[in-house]
């Protein structure tokens, strides 16, 4: 299935982007796996779509591809999120590996951060609109949802044997490489609780695509800091990665009757709310300016409604 120009929406509400270690939706029926063509290239690869007992889609993608073949900086972002617009998600909960900078985030521990600080170079295309000739600025000030973080939150009880932290914020950087204990101690002393190397610029597009988003981080280390350990290896990232998996697909398992009746029962979208139609006021040129824009087509692909059917 091919997207090309024109979105393929399908009434897929929910979508989930698996990080490092979590490739698969377990506890669901498959409907179809689908490869969606974006204007902005493919995603990371193919598209499941699972279906609920309760008879509601759900949309996987993996966001380093079904064999974690795609670096970090790699990664086509817009494509991901476009991809994934254009089936009618308008909530995606994405899983992400990351080391910790803080003791009492243990590895296995999980945390809903709610602040991100950008320390990637400019490498990653982070923006719907670079290249089109239109220009619009995203708030961006609470990165993620808070209405979601809390709804996840709820069901800290689904992995009791880990601590699942409510707040904090990730650091995000470029890699592939893992930081320096200079530059790990630089993030502790800015209060820093995480750091990974994907949620700048997935939840930035997030923002535009005007899709909910949260992140749910699965510590796998002590990052560098930690003078009474080694520096963090790759053969110590997967120790814990098959438990961080399995107790992810547990916590996802537990919250998705809560966010199947927020995304698709709740008559006031209390949980989209916020994101939906936020985009509305964010540009800046008058219409007939962006009526000659040159990516015009392109945007169509996400805004249908700012941008007119083709």
């Amino acid at each position: 299935m091919t997207g090309g120009q024109t979105a393929c929406f399908r009434d897929v509400r929910i979508g989930v982007i698996g990080g490092t270690g979590l490739y698969s939706l377990d506890g669901l029926d498959v409907v179809e796996t689908v490869a969606v063509e974006t204007p902005w290239g493919p995603p990371s690869g193919p598209i499941t779509i699972a279906e609920s007992s309760r008879g509601h889609k759900i949309a996987f993608l993996a966001r380093h591809g079904p064999s974690h073949h795609v670096l970090p900086s790699e990664v086509n972002y817009r494509a991901n999120i476009a991809a994934l617009k254009s089936l009618g998600v308008q909530v995606i909960l994405a899983f992400s590996a990351v080391g910790s900078l803080r003791e009492e985030i243990r590895p296995g521990d999980f945390v809903l951060i709610d602040q991100i600080i950008d320390r990637t170079k400019g490498v990653r295309a982070d923006s719907f609109f670079t290249g089109t000739g239109v220009t619009a600025h995203a708030s961006f000030g609470e990165p993620v949802s808070a209405a979601l973080r809390a709804l996840v939150a709820g069901h800290s009880g689904a992995v009791p044997a880990i601590a699942i932290h409510a707040s904090g914020t990730s650091v995000c950087m470029e890699g592939p490489a893992f930081s320096t204990r200079a530059e790990s101690n630089l993030y502790r002393s800015w209060g820093a609780s995480v750091i990974n190397m994907t949620n700048i610029p997935e939840a930035k597009l997030a923002r535009e695509a005007e899709i909910t988003y949260a992140v749910v981080c699965m510590a796998t280390d002590y990052d560098a800091w930690r003078e009474s350990t080694e520096p963090v290896t790759v053969a110590e990232v997967m120790k814990t990665m098959t438990v961080n998996a399995a107790n992810a697909k547990a916590l996802l398992l537990a919250a998705l009757p809560d966010l199947e009746q927020a995304a698709y029962c709740d008559p006031a979208a209390a949980l989209t709310q916020p994101e939906a139609g936020s985009m509305q006021y964010a540009f800046q040129q008058p219409p007939e300016k962006q009526a000659a824009a040159a990516g015009r087509d392109k945007l169509r692909f996400i805004f249908p409604t700012y941008f007119g059917a083709k």
